[in-house]
């Protein structure tokens, strides 16, 4: 099968995690030329290691840390410069299976409507544990809640899919655009995708498609709070995101529910963690 595909990982002081990440993808077929690697301002040694250790792959060096957002729109804007027909996000904290992308890439073929398709994602650990199978949006509770059960053996449409593996037809980007830098990290794939489907496209997850995720590996913090080891600022994006993200899409009548119920759940988890 002939395709025309860049992975686009996004590293931020997790060379351990990324060194893992790629050396799957090179073992499953993918191409270093194929990769672009974009490093938001690591001091991990990371850049280094890259040079020392992948000659071949694309690497954009950032200055600062843009964020999921911000980093992997540059990565996505260098790929669609070169004029690949798809692009495919891929957390850095995953491993990949052989034959996952080309199974991707051949239901892609099967609709021009179908604008972007997700692998179906266990945990690292254990592996028998399905991390997300597709999501669902409750547009009247401004709610996305994520799927942890297979639809069907076939590949099948689902309302939103995870930023963490995402593989996007690129001629879809010029109608719908890029990530939205406002989200800088959170909820931006359910944004992404909820833009893909007002635009008439179709989102799928192949269930045979098949990558392994670590869960949270850049958001994690060394030292143990209240909340255990997330960082802080995980919580402060994932409410302020949540906030954007009912102001953007809750209209009239649907923010009379959408707005109680969301300032509910942050009252109550406010109080469990106090």
């Amino acid at each position: 099968m002939h395709y025309s595909v860049a992975i686009v990982i996004l590293n931020w002081n997790g060379w351990a995690y990324t060194q893992a990440c790629i050396e799957s993808l090179l073992v499953s077929g993918v191409s270093e030329s194929d990769i672009v690697l974009v490093d938001n301002g690591s001091t991990d040694g990371s850049l280094l290691n890259v040079k020392n250790r992948f000659q071949d792959i694309h690497l954009i060096k950032n200055k600062v840390n843009e964020g999921f957002t911000g980093g992997n729109n540059i990565g996505m804007q260098y790929a669609l410069n070169r004029g690949y027909e798809y692009i495919m996000l891929l957390n850095n904290d995953t491993k990949v299976t052989t034959g996952f992308l080309e199974l991707l890439i051949a239901e892609m073929r099967t609709s021009d409507k179908l604008a972007a398709i997700q692998p179906l994602i266990y945990y690292m650990e254990p592996e028998t544990q399905i991390w997300n199978a597709g999501g669902k949006y409750h547009a009247w509770l401004g709610y996305s809640q994520t799927n942890y059960k297979v639809k069907s053996e076939k590949p099948y449409l689902t309302e939103w899919i995870s930023g963490c593996a995402i593989l996007v037809r690129s001629a879809v980007l010029e109608k719908v655009g890029l990530l939205d830098n406002k989200y800088f990290a959170y909820f931006e794939d359910v944004d992404w995708s909820l833009r893909m489907r007002k635009r008439g496209f179709e989102l799928k997850v192949h269930p045979k498609s098949i990558i392994y995720h670590e869960a949270g590996a850049s958001s994690k913090s060394e030292i143990k709070g209240s909340e255990g080891f997330l960082d802080p600022k995980v919580h402060f994006l994932n409410v302020k995101n949540q906030i954007f993200q009912l102001r953007k899409y809750c209209t009239s009548p649907q923010y009379w529910l959408a707005w109680p119920f969301h300032f509910a759940k942050f009252g109550f988890l406010f109080f469990i963690s106090w």
